[in-house]
């Protein structure tokens, strides 16, 4: 795949609620994420998937985080089943990895969780959170390279690993096969 798509329903209808209540036009907009007025109004009916490129352009023009924009307005009742369909799904441009996105936007500043899927010979390579921020890695299917600053590890299906990622740090499947993971951050030692 060649360009991150994002699979949601209600990222159009969102940017167009937020973009409203900023009182801003088609125009203004699209201008300030250097789109065309043309394709943000697809995006806003829902016609077209915007890239993750984009959807950081118009988090950033709107004063949001991307999770907001992903998400939208969430049900409040106590038992919810979100359909496969809803759940968010990043693709990596250069088709090295899949992120789902599991968890509700509004445990993003605690705590986020998400599928991860990593294809063979490919990795996941991050900059370091803030300070504190934990990740645990549970493998699902295949096996896995984690480097957590100067630390290296394997880890295979079944396993689980717990780091640190307030440093540099990276997954890697060094294997021919794909690896699944559910990953959860917890943002800030939280």
């Amino acid at each position: 795949m060649n360009k991150i798509a994002l699979k949601t329903p209600t990222v159009g209808k969102t940017v167009n609620r937020l973009r409203k209540q900023k009182q801003l036009t088609l125009d203004q907009l699209a201008n300030q994420c250097g789109m065309s007025k043309s394709m943000l109004s697809q995006i806003e009916r829902n016609e077209t998937n915007p890239t993750l490129a984009i959807v950081w352009r118009l988090a950033e023009a709107l004063g949001q985080s991307i999770d907001d924009l992903v998400r939208g307005e969430e049900n409040p009742g106590s038992l919810q089943v979100v359909p496969a369909n809803s759940i968010p799904v990043l693709h990596d441009p250069d088709g090295n990895y899949t992120l789902k996105i599991l968890g509700p936007a509004d445990l993003v500043n605690q705590i986020e969780w998400y599928e991860l899927t990593i294809n063979p010979g490919a990795s996941l390579v991050s900059e370091p959170h803030e300070r504190r921020t934990m990740e645990h890695l549970t493998i699902l299917e295949g096996e896995v390279e984690i480097e957590a600053g100067d630390e290296h590890n394997t880890a295979k299906a079944g396993e689980t690993v717990r780091y640190g990622s307030d440093r540099p740090h990276a997954i890697h499947n060094r294997t021919g096969k794909e690896a699944r993971l559910i990953m959860v951050m917890l943002l800030g030692g939280g």
